[in-house]
């Protein structure tokens, strides 16, 4: 993952924000620049109107792209300070230019944001170690009604890469027929039985999510398990 990615994690640009802070607009991207090193060496970052950020670290000297900060396995003095920088300026951007967003994915954090609007739950992250995991209570018995994870799509299909899935309870012979379906996976780390994982990539729209997730909460209602 990249500086920029890490950096910029569960949080949304304010674009009104950057202007403040010193970028400037050129043909709908945002563009900033800082010297650092004593003025030897300048950081560009541009953000796209989109909000994808990226960054460069120019050689004054030679006038020339600097890359070596982001190979981990360089550890210098030098190139380690040149990296700290780097990181500094992100860090400052993330926060004076961004709100807080519970996950990673724009559908996770669209589904967060409608599950509050109609129950007003608020996601709860219970474990240090998974810091993107957030489960949902039915207030009226504490049972759960969805969690959402970001996993790597290998521990429910094929590939390596991240993604956010979601895990609903619904009725078991719903389950079998949900499962013949795309978006839908057998349930990560919860009972295959009575859960069920869907992903969070817009391969199914919030509002059919949101109707499972719906059927979820009821079904809290009807059962003990």
């Amino acid at each position: 993952m990249s500086i920029e990615k890490e950096v910029f994690k569960r949080c949304k640009i304010d674009f009104e924000k950057l202007l403040s802070y010193g970028f400037s607009n050129e043909n709908g991207d945002y563009i900033y620049s800082k010297n650092i090193m004593n003025d030897n060496f300048r950081v560009d970052i541009i953000v796209t109107k989109d909000g994808r950020i990226a960054g460069t670290v120019l050689d004054l000297s030679l006038y020339e792209e600097y890359t070596n900060f982001r190979i981990e396995s360089l550890v210098g003095e030098f190139v380690a300070k040149v990296r700290e920088e780097f990181e500094n300026i992100l860090w400052d951007i993330k926060n004076s230019c961004t709100t807080t967003e519970y996950f990673l994915s724009g559908q996770a954090n669209r589904i967060s944001h409608l599950i509050i609007q109609k129950y007003d739950d608020k996601p709860e992250f219970l474990w240090k170690k998974y810091p993107g995991y957030g489960i949902y209570r039915n207030t009226s018995n504490e049972k759960w009604y969805a969690l959402i994870m970001n996993i790597s799509i290998g521990k429910i299909s094929q590939g390596d890469y991240e993604v956010e899935i979601i895990n609903v309870k619904l009725n078991e012979e719903k389950i079998k027929k949900l499962l013949k379906q795309k978006g839908f996976y057998q349930a990560y780390h919860m009972n295959k039985k009575n859960w069920i994982s869907i992903i969070l990539d817009n391969t199914l729209s919030d509002d059919e999510i949101m109707s499972y997730i719906e059927e979820s909460h009821r079904f809290t209602e009807m059962t003990d398990r």
